[in-house]
């Protein structure tokens, strides 16, 4: 029988949630003859925290193929590499070559500039070479691809053998992974007198001066700043901004991405998020893992911090994990600019991990593309590795800015854009940031602690920061220097007892009763001993993170169900979760006898001297995957006494 939908609901929303509850009836009424899609039911987990990002802006990284550097406009174009607003020639088979070089330095992600189709005039003096105002989303940019893949003359998504499908190879072939840089609120600026013009591979289906069927917003530019409607509805820069209530557009971007998922995409950057409403990215993010369960989502929140109630709210309720500009600008601060304050300033940040769901997955960085490098503020290649040292082994995913390893930055008009994005040019495999990066890369791959556990303050001056890094009887004990050489009379470091090995210096240290005695710190210097305890292994490893539950000391939370590995509802028998912050607790739960089968679960409370806690909930269903890695992510119910 077809119900007639509320009148309150669009018929698009009606047909979500009769979807859902038919789906839900599946999970909880399967008949005998009825075979449950697995690949439906769960959600895959594609670990993004122990991965090593690099950012590259794709035309100033290297030229692998000449004959595609004038693209259809040869004006834009400055094969001398001195006009910053123009094309300098790098493209996707620059990248190719260059894979071996980035592997062997512990990259595992790598994230381009936009891969589109441009406009192909000048705006303001500068040409599109950044890839931020898209003319097709289902088109390549010609210039980064052969001349014999212009899209021009083939369907760009028939076409499987080009330049960009070969990178997709060679990158997975090394067991690395493709950032896709996507920009949904806006496609381009006012250039010649043409403005928004969008194609669909190529069909005009949008034009800015000439908006019959409401694709743009027409509102002007943002002026008050404070005012989140001008900032969600106004232009940023004059760019053309897409009006996100017309269903016709949110058909064609997702379409757009989703074929890039199609091609190989193993994740999204998602540009200017701050400028679109949450529900829109909801919805985005909601059909893209739809698509694709395991592919991972961040998004560019500029200058988000963890006081910013708006930008913690999307980081915590939009589908996507955000850029750490908070961190970010504590690191440049204490570090690169050398702020009284010193270490403090990136501790405070820490110290706000608890308003964030997920913390271990916020993409942290010293720099990017569009603030003055690193070293522009500090030029002291000592102080980078100190700065580096701290985002590969603090809590987050690490993000490289392209030549940061060879020391690249130039310092005109301060080093801001456009001079923030200069043409690599070394590419040697023998520096000390280059070896770090190698290194510590490592370390996070085989070290659980490192990239999911627990972060604990140690030892904390302005000039003086010693962390552990912590899940189950993994460890990482780092200690950091800004300042001169000092020795410290004691550091607990939660280590075994006995001689432990720094991994960058090789400098042995000894430890007893957890501590290291009379710990001398170089100038500048960087100590991180690595102790990897015994890991998760089964057919299944189910990932689980409870947020929204507020313990004291001495209590543990714990998943209790109906099968063996949670205990078959024996609460003392439940599988304990670790602490990793006073909002999130965490624990990967191996499945072997489970696996394939639906269970049933909640979480409680174990409590010292008292009995335990049960959320005051109906029990979880969910139908454990037969072999891989899931992820459950899940809010702590109102408890209820045992």
């Amino acid at each position: 029988m077809v119900q007639t939908p509320p009148s309150q609901f669009s018929e698009e929303q009606y047909k979500v949630e009769n979807a859902n509850a038919e789906v839900q009836a599946l999970i909880e009424s399967p008949t005998p003859d009825t075979e449950i899609d697995l690949e439906f039911l769960y959600t895959r987990d594609i670990e993004f925290r122990q991965e090593t990002i690099y950012f590259l802006v794709v035309d100033r990284f290297y030229d692998g193929d000449a004959e595609n550097s004038e693209g259809y406009n040869p004006e834009l174009y400055d094969p001398n590499g001195k006009d910053w607003g123009k094309y300098w020639g790098g493209d996707l088979q620059g990248v190719i070559d260059k894979l071996d070089y980035l592997k062997d330095m512990g990259v595992t992600a790598l994230w381009l500039t936009p891969l589109f189709e441009q406009v192909e005039e000048l705006f303001v003096g500068n040409a599109a070479m950044h890839g931020y105002w898209t003319k097709d989303f289902k088109r390549l940019n010609p210039r980064y691809i052969g001349n014999g893949e212009d899209p021009s003359l083939n369907n760009t998504q028939e076409t499987r053998n080009t330049t960009f499908d070969r990178l997709i190879a060679e990158l997975h072939k090394r067991k690395m992974k493709l950032i896709l840089d996507i920009v949904c609120n806006h496609s381009s600026p006012d250039t010649s007198g043409s403005k928004g013009e969008l194609y669909d591979d190529g069909v005009k289906i949008a034009d800015f001066n000439d908006d019959v069927n409401h694709w743009y917003h027409h509102y002007g530019e943002v002026q008050n700043w404070e005012d989140d409607w001008q900032v969600q509805n106004c232009e940023l820069a004059g760019l053309a901004t897409f009006n996100e209530n017309n269903t016709e557009y949110r058909n064609y971007i997702k379409s757009a991405i989703k074929q890039w998922l199609d091609r190989g995409v193993d994740a999204l950057r998602v540009d200017t998020v701050k400028h679109m409403p949450i529900w829109f990215w909801q919805e985005f993010t909601g059909d893209m893992y739809n698509h694709k369960p395991d592919v991972f989502i961040f998004g560019e929140w500029i200058y988000n911090y963890p006081s910013d109630d708006r930008s913690v709210e999307f980081a915590n309720n939009s589908g996507m994990t955000l850029l750490d500009f908070g961190l970010c600008v504590a690191i440049r601060g204490a570090l690169a600019q050398g702020a009284e304050g010193g270490f403090h300033l990136i501790q405070e940040i820490f110290d706000q991990d608890d308003r964030y769901n997920g913390a271990t997955e916020l993409i942290t960085f010293v720099d990017n593309h569009d603030m003055p490098r690193f070293q522009s503020l500090n030029p002291d290649p000592a102080m980078l590795k100190v700065a580096i040292a701290l985002i590969m082994t603090s809590r987050g995913i690490p993000c490289i800015y392209y030549g940061t390893e060879q020391y690249l930055h130039d310092d005109t008009n301060g080093g801001n854009d456009p001079y923030n994005r200069p043409m690599m040019e070394n590419w040697d495999t023998d520096t000390e940031v280059y070896r770090y990066l190698r290194l510590l890369s490592g370390i996070r791959r085989l070290n659980p602690a490192v990239s999911m556990g627990s972060q604990w303050q140690k030892y904390l001056t302005p000039d003086v920061y010693c962390y552990v890094r912590r899940y189950r009887s993994s460890v990482c004990f780092v200690a950091l220097n800004r300042g001169g050489e000092v020795t410290l009379p004691e550091v607990q470091t939660d280590l075994p007892d006995g001689e432990h090995t720094c991994a960058v210096t090789r400098n042995k240290f000894e430890v007893k009763d957890g501590k290291i005695y009379n710990l001398q710190l170089e100038e500048r210097g960087v100590i991180v001993l690595s102790h990897v305890g015994e890991r998760v292994k089964a057919q299944t490893i189910i990932r689980v993170q409870l947020n929204g539950v507020h313990t004291q000391p001495g209590e543990t939370i714990v998943v209790v169900g109906d099968c063996p590995e949670l205990g078959n509802w024996d609460i003392s028998k439940a599988y304990p979760l670790e602490y990793i912050n006073s909002n999130t607790w965490f624990a990967e739960i191996p499945f072997d006898e489970s696996a394939g089968k639906l269970i049933s679960y909640k979480y409680a409370m174990w409590r010292e001297g008292r009995s335990p806690l049960r959320e005051n909930t109906l029990n979880r269903r969910w139908v454990v995957a037969k072999e891989g890695t899931v992820k459950w992510r899940d809010t702590w119910a109102s408890g209820r006494e045992s």
